[in-house]
């Protein structure tokens, strides 16, 4: 599938008996590994190389895993699509599947019933020499609803880590429950539906301000119901901004969501209430979920300040301690980014970072290892570190990455994301209350993952008063 494709479904009312598809997939050694890792972490250790090379144990993975895997995918996926449910299943395995094999799995609409809207599926899975591997019937409930939208960036799965790291950190907001959130300006699709969907999520119970009538034709493009949600509203996004801020300073939601307005905008709204200020500079970060780095990555600041003095550089870096924290990382890794690791005064950034670092050092930062200045390479490559002698325990394991201004953040962060293949999420921290910061280009899982951001900081702010 490429980006110029759809993610499309059927619903049940387009269906009829006869109706079809097909997928295929060479088995490659990757399927084979990938599933018997997955076999050994669920037998704990009960599954060593010999079994794991036994052809009658890989025959019987490719068949139970990876054939099923490819039929279920199908559905779920592509024919009913997404929303669609599994009810039941009934399966022979009549023939093997080896690495190499060509698997093509098909499923056909045997019958429909309108009370239930259940669909039951033949289903086959055979080589292309034509040899079956397993044939039978599911059962599932088609979805109600048309869902049709331009594919996103593909997800990007790595080797021997969690599949998803930004839905572990929705699990987690998820466990301190729904906070009300001020979503500011939600007028175009991206931003309505990124609250909703939120909202669907279990994250958040948002309140819309905003053009009433604009914000209900973007729902009605998007196809979202606003069923049950709060609208309030207000004639542009400045005013609905200023409105927003106000019920926050009140008391009246734990946290903010930009919608289609400018940052500048929303955060100035913020800043101008003495009640939603604090001590500390308001700063952003970036959580960046990056294919083949092995934990979260999480970039500051790359959309507020501008070029920040020490003491902003301070809580720039003081902020994104506190963001890890919430998320789980106890003692985090932060590496303050320049050009080269030795300080020379040639390079302020360099300066800046011995500065920090000696901070850190007398306590006026804490709750994580701060070292610098990096070179990006030695900040995240343990083998660049160990060959330029660089001795730290941040060296090539960082958690943090602080710019030394925004447009190297800003520059670092959308590499990450147009060039690595990385999914980021965005918040801006230091005021009262946390603000989902989104972009427009971001899709809606990134937008979940923002609001999930901001759960969890609420709930950090809820722990310290």
């Amino acid at each position: 599938m490429s980006p110029s494709d759809t993610i499309a479904n059927r619903p049940f009312d387009s269906l009829k008996p006869g109706d079809g598809a097909k997928i295929e997939r060479r088995i490659s050694i990757g399927d084979m590994r990938g599933f018997t890792t997955h076999a050994a972490d669920i037998a704990e250790h009960g599954i060593d190389r010999a079994l794991a090379s036994d052809p009658d144990f890989r025959a019987a993975l490719a068949q139970g895993g990876v054939a099923v895997t490819l039929l279920v995918t199908l559905i779920i996926a592509r024919f009913p699509g997404p929303g669609t449910r599994l009810d039941a299943l009934s399966l022979d395995f009549p023939g093997v599947l080896k690495q190499g094999d060509l698997a093509v799995a098909e499923v056909t609409v045997a019958s429909l019933d309108a009370a239930s809207h259940k669909v039951q599926l033949d289903c086959h899975c055979h080589r292309d020499d034509g040899a079956v591997i397993l044939k039978g019937r599911i059962g599932v409930i088609a979805p109600d609803k048309q869902v049709s939208r331009p594919f996103d960036r593909p997800v990007a799965l790595e080797q021997g880590q969690p599949p998803d790291r930004f839905e572990h950190i929705e699990d987690m907001a998820r466990e301190m429950g729904k906070i009300r959130m001020a979503v500011v300006n939600p007028v175009d699709q991206p931003s309505i539906e990124g609250a909703i969907n939120s909202a669907h999520a279990g994250l958040i119970e948002p309140v819309l301000f905003g053009s009433e009538e604009k914000i209900r034709a973007a729902a009605e493009v998007a196809r979202v119901d606003l069923s049950g949600v709060e609208v309030r509203d207000a004639p542009d996004a400045e005013h609905a901004a200023r409105a927003a801020a106000q019920l926050a300073a009140e008391g009246g939601c734990e946290a903010l969501m930009k919608g289609s307005l400018h940052t500048d905008t929303l955060l100035r709204s913020v800043i101008d209430i003495r009640d939603l200020r604090t001590d500390r500079r308001m700063s952003h970060v970036f959580v960046e979920d990056v294919p083949g780095y092995p934990r979260l990555l999480l970039v500051s600041d790359a959309a507020v300040n501008i070029r920040p003095d020490l003491n902003t550089l301070r809580d720039i870096v003081q902020s994104a301690i506190d963001l890890a924290h919430a998320i789980g990382i106890a003692r985090p890794k932060v590496a303050l980014l320049s050009a080269v690791e030795t300080v020379t005064e040639d390079i302020p950034s360099t300066v800046a970072a011995e500065k920090i670092r000696d901070m850190a050092d007398r306590g006026e930062i804490t709750g994580a290892d701060v070292d610098g200045p990096f070179a990006m390479d030695n900040a995240v490559f343990e083998g660049a570190a160990q060959i330029k002698g660089i001795t730290s325990p941040v060296a090539g394991q960082a958690d943090v990455l602080i710019a030394p201004d925004l447009e190297a953040g800003n520059i670092l962060a959308k590499s990450l994301d147009y060039l690595a293949g990385a999914e980021a999420a965005g918040i801006a921290l230091g005021a009262r209350v946390p603000i989902a910061l989104t972009s427009r280009a971001d899709s809606a899982r990134e937008r979940r993952a923002s609001a999930a951001l901001a759960v969890l900081v609420a709930a950090q702010n809820r722990r310290r008063e």
